[in-house]
């Protein structure tokens, strides 16, 4: 005797998956109700899609380009491997805003340009130099980065190695002396005078290095401070709201890489996740922030990039042009 098999619908009707996966899903506008519906339709997901004003009026396919992370494989690292014992018995949960409590900076906004890899990686820099000193520090400059690291290509997107090299090497201004004017995805020309007529003085990274393993990304996040990670980005996180992100069974294809600010992780509903920042503003996700399964590499956030940071340079190590 044959056993009949249910089939159980991954969302309530084939017109809503169809917005989701079909040859045209890119042309679907990332707030349509039907898209968010589609998605919220999903039995067993562990988060929940919502309308997101920084993206109003805008397609699947106008995000792609600010999708910026070249992530290159882990063998192609260029960089020092941190060593460490491991964070063998970590906390339930640790978030870097309340360890470090006004230290660490506010969600930015890379807008249309394909940014990422030069805001979490200046993002990066700024919290550790508040923490080393434990003073508020100026923001650094993704401007400097992107108009200036001719390692890396501008709006057109960077490798987190590139980037983090140039912060040892060369160093960025604060934000305050090179504002960011790449916004609408063209940067412009770098420069060596300050908009606001300060000094021009690089804030340089004294070394940089690779994170590999979860229990050496939360020993070095819990004492010296947020981490660069990728990702990469499949259509459904465009529409983040909340709860704990993972990408559909369906989504095979990612629509490109995106670097972002490691901040904490913890435990929601019996699941781990990892507490992430992003650069979309406050209007996007959980007031710009994220959480993303942590321990099973999701859309491959533990080792994609891979994770990099560095220890800001002591203030004499700092160079004025």
């Amino acid at each position: 005797m044959k056993c009949a098999i249910a089939m159980i619908p991954l969302v309530s009707a084939s017109s809503d998956m169809a917005k989701l996966t079909g040859p045209n899903s890119g042309e679907t506008f990332i707030n349509d109700p039907d898209r968010i519906d589609a998605l919220n339709s999903v039995m067993g997901a562990k988060w929940v899609a919502g309308h997101n004003p920084n993206f109003e009026g805008m397609k699947v396919k106008h995000v792609r380009p600010i999708l910026g992370a070249i992530l290159a494989p882990q063998r192609n690292n260029s960089l020092p491997q941190s060593v460490y014992d491991g964070l063998k018995d970590a906390p339930a949960e640790f978030d870097a805003r309340t360890k470090w409590k006004g230290l660490v900076h506010e969600i930015r906004d890379q807008a249309q340009c394909g940014s990422c890899w030069a805001f979490s990686a200046s993002e990066v820099l700024s919290d550790r130099f508040a923490i080393a000193t434990n003073t508020p520090s100026p923001v650094l400059s993704p401007e400097d980065m992107v108009s200036c690291d001719k390692s890396d290509h501008g709006c057109s997107g960077g490798m987190l190695p590139n980037a983090w090299t140039y912060l040892k090497d060369t160093g960025i201004v604060t934000d305050a002396c090179f504002p960011y004017g790449a916004g609408g995805g063209k940067a412009p020309a770098c420069v060596d005078k300050c908009a606001n007529g300060a000094d021009f003085q690089k804030y340089k990274a004294s070394s940089v290095y690779s994170i590999s393993g979860n229990d050496n990304l939360q020993k070095d996040l819990s004492t010296k401070g947020p981490i660069q990670v990728a990702f990469m980005v499949y259509s459904s996180f465009m529409s983040y709201k909340s709860g704990v992100y993972t990408k559909h069974i369906w989504e095979v294809i990612p629509e490109g890489g995106h670097a972002v600010k490691l901040m904490g992780w913890g435990n929601e509903d019996g699941t781990d996740y990892w507490l992430v920042a992003n650069s979309w503003t406050t209007s996007w996700g959980m007031d710009g922030f994220f959480k993303i399964k942590r321990g099973v590499n999701e859309c491959k956030i533990e080792t994609d990039g891979p994770p990099y940071a560095g220890l800001p340079a002591t203030a004499s190590q700092s160079v004025v042009v």
